[in-house]
């Protein structure tokens, strides 16, 4: 298991150099990757799909970097550190246009990215793009079979009921990509396993994570767990799994541990990036066998 960090990509005051220099110092400390996530807009309120109460987002949420883009601009700049997404709404774009994107992102990087992939939860981003609700599901299934074709020998072709390709040549093909669903419900994370991909969660609460990894089993790839919570200078009384000070954060890894978790990574929302990197180099230092 390795520990990796969010990148700086979400908020109004943006510094892309800053963005390559915490992933450098990332790399330097050894952690195994940095992460960076998908948000098209903040509507005044969020409806949340499957939930009449709707939500309102974090400010930060009004000015997003695109992932793929962001995490092309840090693989030039870095070496060995993977580059995650946590999570794309494949839902949000056409396949073969994902599908080349997230290929030459792996071919640029060397084969270093590690993609999550999501559904989509928010009624507005769908209504932004397109995309009615209901391709949720089955429409996910598909779009990753087309993708999937694209990756394979060419000529390539496809024929769905959500999406089409030609019988073509499509290239790039990627070097070393691995896929990751974002699920935590039972009926996702059981189409994870189907569709052969790792899985990306993002952690509230032990049983929750518990019940997660259990439905995920003995699945076919990397289990990631995400935290949206900090690492802080002293104990917390009251916390999240995986946050509070760097012993409480180590003794909840060797839990991770013992769930089956390959990688951990913390966003840095309420955490200064740079004091992060340090805290996290701190944990991972001390959690080497």
């Amino acid at each position: 298991m390795d520990l990796g960090i969010g990148l700086p990509v979400s908020g109004r005051h943006i510094d892309p150099e800053k963005i390559v220099q915490v992933a450098q110092d990332a790399e330097r400390a050894g952690l195994g990757a940095v992460w960076a996530f998908e948000r098209l807009l903040r509507p005044a309120q969020a409806s949340m799909l499957g939930m009449d109460q709707p939500v309102r987002l974090p400010d930060n949420n009004a000015c997003v970097y695109d992932p793929l883009e962001t995490l092309a601009f840090v693989a030039a700049r870095t070496s060995t550190i993977r580059l995650g997404t946590s999570v794309v709404n494949a839902l949000f774009h056409s396949p073969v246009v994902l599908a080349k994107r997230l290929a030459t992102l792996d071919r640029l990087s060397g084969g270093r990215a590690m993609i999550g992939l999501g559904q989509g939860w928010m009624a507005q981003e769908f209504e932004a793009v397109g995309v009615p609700t209901g391709r949720r599901g089955a429409g996910f299934e598909e779009h990753l079979r087309a993708m999937r074709a694209c990756w394979g020998p060419d000529p390539v072709s496809f024929s769905g009921r959500f999406y089409t390709i030609p019988e073509s040549e499509i290239g790039p093909k990627p070097a070393g990509l691995t896929l990751l669903a974002g699920a935590a419900a039972p009926a996702a994370v059981e189409r994870a396993v189907a569709l052969g991909l790792g899985l990306t969660i993002v952690v509230f609460d032990w049983e929750q994570v518990r019940q997660t990894v259990e439905a995920y089993g003995k699945g076919p790839g990397p289990l990631v767990f995400q935290v949206n919570g900090p690492i802080t200078d002293q104990p917390l009384d009251e916390r999240m799994p995986l946050t509070g000070s760097p012993e409480q954060v180590a003794e909840d890894l060797e839990r991770a541990r013992t769930l089956g978790a390959h990688h951990v990574f913390w966003h840095p929302f309420e955490t200064d990036p740079d004091e992060l990197v340090a805290r996290v180099g701190q944990v991972a230092g001390g959690d080497q066998p």
